[in-house]
């Protein structure tokens, strides 16, 4: 009786053990994220898309486009970001007024205006215990562009096209979108993004450049 009580004890242990590291190898062969080469592949497929079918984009999908926008590097965590998505083609005349793009707007899906807080408000640094003041955020382009550059990347993921089309700081562009979207003083229209499904064929520029690349010094 006891012998065969320890051989089923053995046997239990070399069972759970076995079980472990089953479990374990399954976890280890579920990716956490997409491969490098997917990621990579999208990279390098992006491309400047100007003409849509009109389709409408699933509501689920531009907000994957805007949370990839917002995951964005931001100096000091600041993200001075606010995205304004636009869909009523009936106001892009007043919107838009005057920019030679206004064709491409017509035919995307949605227009989104990247918009930028140049100011931050928030203690020193120095003494996070201070109250808050509001300074001027001398990062927010480069914030904007990564920010803008996350949501192209995301739209090729998804298959759609998308263009960086120039706002700031080009004032004939940004006063149009400034009065319609009523932005308060500190906020800039930074880039206006139209977004669709492509129409017609779009082939990425290969633009690797070896000259351009330099190791430890000029």
């Amino acid at each position: 009786m006891k012998t065969s009580l320890k051989t089923t004890s053995r046997l239990m242990l070399v069972l759970g053990l076995l079980f472990a590291v089953s479990s374990c190898c399954e976890k280890k062969e579920t990716p956490a994220t997409a491969s490098p080469d997917a990621t990579i592949n999208t990279i390098m497929q992006r491309k400047s898309v100007r003409s849509y079918t009109g389709d409408a984009i699933p509501d689920d999908i531009m907000e994957s486009l805007l949370r990839a926008a917002m995951a964005a590097p931001s100096g000091m965590d600041i993200r001075p970001w606010h995205l304004v998505v636009l869909t009523d083609k009936s106001k892009y005349a007043e919107a838009f007024e005057g920019n030679f793009n206004m064709e491409k707007f017509m035919q995307s899906g949605a227009v989104v205006v990247f918009c930028a807080d140049t100011t931050v408000t928030r203690p020193p640094r120095e003494n996070p215990n201070a109250p808050a003041e509001t300074k001027p955020n001398p990062m927010w382009r480069d914030d904007m562009g990564a920010c803008t550059e996350n949501f192209l990347i995301a739209a090729e993921a998804y298959g759609l096209g998308a263009v960086w089309t120039a706002c700031y700081p080009f004032q004939n562009t940004m006063e149009p979108v400034r009065k319609y979207l009523n932005l308060p003083g500190n906020v800039v229209p930074y880039a206006i993004v139209p977004v669709g499904y492509p129409a017609g064929e779009n082939t990425p520029k290969d633009k690797w450049d070896t000259t351009r690349v330099h190791y430890n010094r000029w």
